[in-house]
C-alpha cells in the first residue's frame, strides 16, 4: 500500500477522531480506512490508535508520529508547488497567534499591511494568553515573549520588553511610593494574573534575584482591565512595558520600583522547522519582523537598571 496514502489516512483519522468521518472526508470506505491504518501499524510495529466500538484515542506512538507525518505532507505540498513555480508567489491561508494585548497593539496592523501587499494570502489571527503548540494546533507563526525553551521551532528576534510595576500619580500622591519590594505589602496591588500567576512579584536587587509574595486587592486575568484600574488610582499593577508606554509618556501612570526591574525579555517570531518553508511564511516573516521591531522600539520603556537601549535586538534567525 502507498505509504503516503497511509499517512494521509492516519492524519485524517487523527483530525476527525473517527474512522467513519475520516473515510467520508477522503471518500474512502470504512474498510479501506481500516486497511490503511493496519498497514501503517504493521510498518511501525506499534498501534497508533486504541479503538473500541465506542471510542478512538491516539496512542503515544501515534502522537509522536503525527507531528512528523504532518511535516512530511506539508513538505511534499511545498515541493510540488515549487516544482511548478506556484510557490514563488505567496498564497494560501496563514495562521498567526500572539498574546491578546500585543496582538491588539502591534500585530493586527502589521498583518493587515501584509495582506494588502499579498492579495493571494488570507489570514487568521488568534490572540491567546497561553503558549500555543504550533504543530498540533496548525499555527504557522507565533509571537513569543520571553526566553524560549529548546524546541524544533525557528526563531527570529524582533525586540525586547520589561516586566514593570506602575501606578497613577494620584495614587502615589495619596499613598506614597514604595521604597522597596517589601513595601508592596503595605499597598493596594492590582494583579494581572498573566504576569503574576502565584501572587508573587519577582525582582532584581543589584545582581541578586528575589521575590515577594503579595495579597492583591484586585486580581484579574485581563491586562487592559488591570491597567485601567491602575489609571483610575486603585493601586499598583504589573504589566509588560509595551502595554503601558503610552500611559507613562502621557503622565497617566508612573513606574514603581523601577530600579528593581528584571532584565528585559526577548520577543521572537517563531515558526515550525521544515526543510521547505512555505513562501507565505517566509514572506510574512520578512515583512513583519522589521515592522514589529519598529513597533516595539516605539513602545519601549527602559528601566534605570538597564544599560542596554530597549531598541537593540538580534534579528538573526535561529533554531530554538
Amino acid at each position: 500500500m502507498d505509504r503516503l496514502h497511509e499517512i494521509e489516512v492516519f492524519i485524517a483519522v487523527a483530525d476527525a477522531g473517527s474512522f467513519t468521518k475520516a473515510g467520508a472526508r477522503l471518500r474512502l470506505s470504512p474498510p479501506a480506512v481500516t486497511r490503511a491504518i493496519s498497514a501503517l501499524e504493521d510498518r511501525l510495529g506499534a498501534r497508533v490508535f486504541n479503538r473500541t466500538t465506542r471510542s478512538l484515542t491516539i496512542t503515544d506512538v501515534g502522537q509522536r508520529f503525527l507531528e512528523s507525518a504532518r511535516r512530511v505532507l506539508a513538505d511534499l505540498d511545498t515541493a510540488e508547488k515549487e516544482a511548478v513555480g506556484e510557490a514563488a508567489m505567496p498564497q494560501g491561508h496563514l495562521t498567526i497567534t500572539a498574546s491578546v494585548t500585543f496582538g491588539r497593539s502591534a500585530l493586527a496592523p502589521v498583518v493587515c499591511g501584509f495582506l494588502g501587499q499579498h492579495p493571494r494570502v488570507t489570514a487568521s489571527v488568534f490572540l491567546l494568553d497561553r503558549v500555543v503548540n504550533l504543530v498540533e494546533e496548525g499555527v504557522d507563526v507565533a509571537v513569543r515573549i520571553g526566553h524560549l525553551p529548546d524546541s524544533n521551532l525557528i526563531a527570529k528576534r524582533i525586540g525586547a520588553v520589561h516586566r514593570i510595576l506602575v501606578a497613577s500619580p494620584d495614587y502615589l500622591a495619596r499613598r506614597g511610593a514604595p521604597a522597596s519590594p517589601a513595601d508592596l505589602r503595605l499597598h493596594s496591588v492590582i494583579a494581572f494574573t498573566g504576569l503574576m500567576p502565584n501572587r508573587e512579584w519577582r525582582f532584581l536587587n543589584g545582581q541578586k534575584p528575589g521575590s515577594v509574595s503579595l495579597l492583591p486587592t484586585f486580581e484579574i486575568n485581563d491586562a487592559v482591565a488591570a491597567i485601567q484600574a491602575a489609571e483610575m488610582g486603585h493601586g499598583i499593577t504589573n504589566a509588560l512595558s509595551y502595554m503601558v508606554s503610552d500611559q507613562i509618556r502621557g503622565g497617566k501612570l508612573a513606574p514603581v520600583l523601577d530600579t528593581f526591574t528584571l532584565p528585559p525579555q526577548p520577543v521572537h517570531l517563531v515558526y515550525p522547522h521544515a526543510r521547505l518553508v512555505a513562501s507565505k511564511i517566509r514572506a510574512f516573516i520578512d515583512f513583519a519582523a522589521p515592522r514589529l521591531k519598529t513597533a516595539l522600539d516605539q513602545l519601549a520603556w527602559r528601566s534605570t537598571q538597564d544599560a542596554t537601549p530597549a531598541s537593540s535586538s538580534d534579528a538573526s534567525g535561529r533554531k530554538s
